[in-house]
């Protein structure tokens, strides 16, 4: 190491949290694979955007990998088949983890099938023309795998007049708890590597930077020894701390550029995918196949059997949750991690394409989460700890006199992206983050009735 090399410091954003990482549990476990549950429930809304359109009726067999559901609109995806099976419901509801049900299709998995993916034909990528690589991507039903579920085909066709120069690959996993992506970068970087040339001849961009935490040196280690000679790839290791995987920071601790307020990546040049995403593309779009299953992080105190899993699409959290020997003792499940994750009502919520992790604590780590509230004493600490720089504290206080429309006009509610970090730091335990998701919700409910 240089002597400058000592003195470098390593990029990172103002402001954030450092939590308790608890990753110990599952950084260190290869992806396994868990038995097939005898029903799988597939979601018809699991990515931003309208439904997908049911192509299957009752009584119809699907072999694993077929196309099941249709895009609903250009901000939408297709669905496959998780499992070979038979139809049993298109318009079956089913519990999300937000809480309100949706409809699925409900697919009887066979018990004696291989479960072999049979759907798909080859293809030469080299030979397809930019349009054809986007029309790949989308028949992938590829969305966020890092937890936005925003259709992936949709950031590979910027608005008029909007340049992409550069592709930001987050490998950060700031959230406690979960690895999943770490392991996709150890085990699966040959994939990460041929889905982020894949996107680069989509996009046009003409370099990429992978950003990973410097509490995964192993994975930048193991990425950098098979990054392409011609150098427009390359591997940065940030600073471990959170949320250091939000699009925005990342970007700010890589390039030194800042979203605008409303703004999205692609007004700065930039487009943001999750490794696990790429990794991904990367076995899928050569095949011709649609995403079915994806790397899952199952872990916390209430986890007999904690791991990084391969899970098909629509399996249930109830069949998991046995699957990893949960604790009868078991009392909060949460989808997603500790920070911006959702605590399910139900374990009959099926595992989408967007879930990176479920953590599970027991009633005695809850009754230490558990504290009671108390009004602000405007210490100031969730204006140190934003990291876009709003006022959580006056936001809060608009938000329990319910003057939401305030919020967002004065207060800049919508460039909040409900990290928690807020939430984390007031030591007067106010939920901050819940206040402004209720905001939110119900600004969009008044427009929405108002238009």
């Amino acid at each position: 190491m240089g002597l400058l090399n000592l003195f470098r410091r390593t990029p990172t954003f103002r402001h954030g949290v450092h939590p308790m990482e608890h990753k110990e549990q599952t950084a260190h476990l290869a992806i396994r694979r868990l038995p097939f549950a005898p029903t799988i429930y597939v979601p018809l809304a699991q990515h931003i955007g309208a439904p997908a359109l049911a192509l299957v009726k009752p009584g119809q067999e699907v072999v694993r990998g077929e196309p099941i559901a249709e895009a609903g609109g250009f901000v939408s995806v297709p669905m496959h088949a998780p499992v070979t099976g038979i139809v049993r419901s298109v318009d079956h509801l089913v519990p999300t983890a937000a809480g309100p049900k949706t409809p699925a299709i409900v697919i009887d998995t066979y018990e004696a099938s291989t479960q072999e993916v049979l759907y798909g034909r080859e293809q030469d990528l080299s030979t397809l023309s930019r349009e054809a690589l986007i029309e790949a991507v989308k028949a992938s039903g590829m969305v966020g795998l890092g937890g936005a579920a925003f259709p992936s085909h949709v950031k590979l066709l910027p608005p008029e007049g909007k340049v992409i120069d550069t592709l930001i690959i987050n490998g950060c996993e700031c959230e406690p708890y979960l690895t999943c992506d770490h392991r996709v970068m150890l085990e699966q970087t040959d994939r990460l590597i041929a889905g982020i040339r894949t996107i680069m001849r989509a996009t046009g961009a003409k370099r990429a930077i992978i950003g990973v935490e410097d509490n995964k040196l192993d994975a930048v280690q193991a990425i950098r020894e098979k990054l392409p000679e011609d150098g427009v790839i390359s591997c940065e290791a940030v600073e471990t701390k959170y949320p250091q995987g939000a699009e925005k920071m990342l970007i700010s601790s890589l390039l030194k550029r800042e979203v605008p307020s409303g703004g999205l990546p692609v007004d700065i040049g930039v487009a943001v995918y999750n490794v696990g995403t790429l990794a991904q593309l990367g076995e899928l779009i050569p095949h011709s196949q649609g995403l079915i299953e994806r790397v899952v992080t199952v872990s916390g105190p209430g986890v007999g059997k904690p791991g990084n899993y391969l899970v098909p699409i629509g399996t249930p959290l109830s069949f998991l949750m046995d699957q990893v020997k949960s604790s009868s003792d078991a009392n909060e499940v949460i989808v997603g991690g500790p920070m911006m994750g959702m605590t399910v009502a139900s374990l009959s919520v099926p595992i989408t394409k967007g879930v990176s992790g479920v953590v599970v604590f027991e009633q005695a780590a809850e009754d230490q989460r558990e504290r009671p509230v108390h009004p602000c004493i405007k210490c100031g600490a969730c204006l140190d700890a934003c990291p876009i720089n709003l006022n959580p504290s006056m936001l809060g206080q608009l938000a329990s006199v319910r003057h939401y429309e305030t919020m967002e006009s004065e207060y800049h509610l919508n460039d909040c992206f409900e990290c928690g970090c807020c939430s984390y730091v007031c030591p007067s335990n106010i939920p901050l983050t819940q206040y402004f998701r209720i905001a939110k919700s119900v600004n969009r409910e008044a427009r929405a009735a108002a238009a």
